[in-house]
């Protein structure tokens, strides 16, 4: 059967059908309701309490009559039952809905039942002729609704016309089952054929909701079987390098030159990828920690180990300022072991460019640093053996794909300082293997957060000034807002101004986004090295400087920021022994979503937990900040939402391909048939195409 086939289907509806996806009967049949009506409750008319419950009245038309004039004109139909009579009431089209009635009918009224003086009486309900009183069983059901659009509306397309053609879809259209019929039994899930009927015309709650399950699971095993292929299409690419020798940089810089001792969560990341490069498979590995919680030494350590075996080591940020900044880090860490460590970003002059291409393609060049400049194609290194991305979630996919194709095929350590719910990770990083950091160095004490009230000023003036006359430091934060970057610019400008001449007897620095870069270098130092004892900033601080002495961070018209970004700045401070305090002022409207973000940041310190608040909040696609970040778009799964379903997902879908890869197990042909053209369909997308 073909769409074209249903009735009263004309090119116009053809084309508003096509524009909601609907381009066959399989397309058809997975449109799915948004929500339901209840019409199972049918009374009689004398029980109503007209206190607005939903209902189903049957009753035979007594009296039709409009009333009023012009554009307050109504239609009012009586009805009437054994116990007693209402009446129904249309506002709108009150001749056109007149023609549509005739005394002695036997119909059906579902809506809001509403007492009005001393009838009872609904506005605008559902209606249903009848020919036998019997007849309400089959309208007294669960009624689907489903989404709409302009073009539904101005084609006339409604629910009820959905419904018919569902009906008639589902009565000639047999899908075939393509799950296995081990994982059916497993999940108690229904066969296809019948979870659409369940889905379309469900007899009970349960009995949608189980069919909806179905359908999310399916979605999602389709996914994670995509993750299994592509993670073992990654490993059996091509041998990764072996990394053998750890006995010259590796050595030195963790037996001589590390000023403290590692953390439990950082020697199980440095064993893990230890693992990985002496594997001689290729490394892909996610290294997840909190802000602070030292992933930078555990990159240095698998960057020796490159070097150790004569290969050289790239390091990508997302932005300038953030590589600049390791630059800075790993420089300062490693100047000591004589190192040749390189800065490629966008803006160097031509001479400088010159310079430190010539190095990376002769491999004088050790380690390169940079933004998403090193893959460009005029970048050819001379032994690339590790990629390591940092903030990975603010690259595409196809980046990630594409440092893969520099040097032999590198080994890759991506690394994120915005904690990924579990969920998120299930997903978009399926394919990596994870090393989490959950402690913090020693000796740090958790960041004690308030939010207060700009009214509150000058408590909160005094003390900072008590902080600072006991040896601190404070970054005092101005929002900035792309769309409106001059505007935030003034603000923190003004503030620079105001607070010079509120804390005359310190020294007051300035920092933002449009500054030169050795104009912003010079006031960090100053900064580092308390020359400065209160840096005014935009978000330019929010990641990767670290200022041990630092211990309050005043964000101002902090109901403008996202719950990560919070945790990115509150993470600045605390990166000493000092106890630090993280002020969090709010202005005068304040929605109630800014609201929940502050009682979040003032509740907890665990970035995980924020994350997840976070995601809830604005949506995967919102929270990695990218479309192309390798979150695929599910029809009907919400990975949020559904995150045990995605975990027994990826439990069977990668069980099943560890037994069966090609899908010839005769059980598995007809999956076979619906998963390598998804998954081809989705190469690209896993930066595999």
């Amino acid at each position: 059967m073909k769409l074209i086939d249903l009735p009263q289907l004309n090119t116009k509806r053809l084309e508003a059908l096509s524009s909601a996806g609907i381009k066959s009967i399989g397309t058809l049949m997975h449109f799915f309701p948004r929500h339901y009506l209840d019409r199972t409750t049918v009374l009689p008319i004398r029980s109503l309490n007209g206190q607005g419950e939903e209902v189903t009245v049957v009753g035979t038309i007594k009296n039709i009559s409009e009333i009023g004039y012009g554009r307050k004109k109504r239609l009012e139909v009586i009805i009437q039952d054994d116990s007693a009579s209402m009446k129904g009431v249309w506002f709108k089209g009150a001749s056109y809905m007149k023609k549509y009635f005739k005394e002695g009918e036997l119909v059906s009224f579902f809506g809001k039942a509403k007492q009005y003086g001393r009838s009872i009486s609904m506005a605008h309900p559902d209606v249903d002729k009848l020919s036998d009183p019997d007849e309400v069983e089959d309208i007294a059901r669960l009624m689907p609704v489903y989404p709409g659009n302009k073009k539904f509306s101005k084609t006339g397309i409604n629910s009820k016309l959905i419904s018919q053609w569902m009906e008639i879809a589902l009565r000639h259209s047999h899908p075939p089952e393509f799950l296995p019929k081990s994982i059916l039994e497993n999940h108690d899930f229904p066969e296809r054929a019948k979870a659409y009927r369940m889905i379309h015309f469900p007899e009970s709650d349960s009995e949608y909701k189980k069919a909806l399950e179905r359908f999310k699971f399916e979605e999602l095993f389709l996914f994670q079987l995509s993750m299994a292929r592509v993670k073992k299409k990654i490993t059996e690419r091509e041998a990764g390098a072996v990394f053998k020798k750890t006995d010259h940089y590796t050595r030195l810089f963790f037996n001589d030159h590390l000023p403290f001792e590692l953390t439990y969560g950082q020697k199980q990341a440095l064993g893990d990828i230890k693992k990985d490069v002496q594997s001689g498979h290729q490394m892909n590995r996610l290294l997840q920690g909190d802000v602070g919680s030292g992933k930078t030494i555990v990159a240095i350590g698998a960057i020796l180990m490159a070097l150790d075996n004569g290969y050289q080591a790239a390091f990508m940020a997302p932005t300038e300022i953030l590589a600049e900044q390791h630059y800075r880090t790993l420089t300062s860490f490693l100047e000591s072991l004589d190192i040749n460590i390189r800065l490629l970003v966008g803006n160097q002059k031509t001479t400088l460019r010159t310079d430190i291409l010539t190095d990376i393609e002769g491999g004088s060049g050790q380690v390169v640093v940079g933004t998403h400049a090193i893959i460009q194609d005029e970048v050819n290194f001379h032994n690339l053996g590790l990629a390591i991305i940092d903030e990975q979630h603010r690259f595409g996919v196809q980046q990630r794909a594409e440092i893969l194709h520099k040097g032999s095929h590198p080994h890759i350590l991506v690394m994120s300082a915005t904690p990924i719910p579990r969920s998120l990770a299930m997903t978009v990083y399926s394919d990596l293997d994870l090393s989490i950091i959950k402690e913090l160095p020693g000796g740090r004490k958790p960041v004690k957060t308030a939010v207060r009230p700009e009214s509150k000023h000058s408590d909160i003036y005094q003390f900072v000034k008590d902080e600072l006359n006991a040896g601190g430091q404070a970054y005092i934060v101005y929002p900035l807002v792309e769309e409106s970057e001059k505007v935030d610019l003034k603000d923190a400008t003004a503030g620079y101004e105001k607070l010079k001449s509120q804390f005359s007897n310190y020294s007051v620095g300035l920092l933002h986004g449009r500054m030169k870069s050795d104009e912003k270098d010079a006031v960090m130092k100053a900064f580092i090295n308390n020359e400065i004892q209160i840096l005014v900033s935009t978000t330019v601080i929010e990641v990767g400087v670290d200022v041990p002495n630092a211990s309050i961070m005043i964000v101002e018209h902090a109901e403008r920021f996202g719950l990560s970004q919070l945790h990115q700045l509150r993470g600045r401070i605390g990166r000493g022994t000092r106890q630090s305090y993280c002020i969090l002022i709010y202005g005068q409207k304040v929605s109630k979503e800014a609201q929940y973000r502050l009682r979040k940041m003032a509740e907890t310190n665990d970035g995980f937990k924020i994350a997840e608040a976070d995601l809830k909040l604005r949506g995967p696609g919102d929270f990695l900040g990218t479309k192309q970040s390798g979150l695929p778009e599910f029809k009907v799964a919400d990975i949020v939402e559904d995150q045990w379903i995605l975990e027994q997902a990826k439990t069977e879908a990668w069980t099943l391909y560890d037994e069966d890869p090609e899908l010839n197990h005769p059980e598995h042909k007809e999956l076979q048939k619906v998963f390598f053209p998804y998954f081809k369909e989705k190469e690209y997308f896993y930066g595999m195409g």
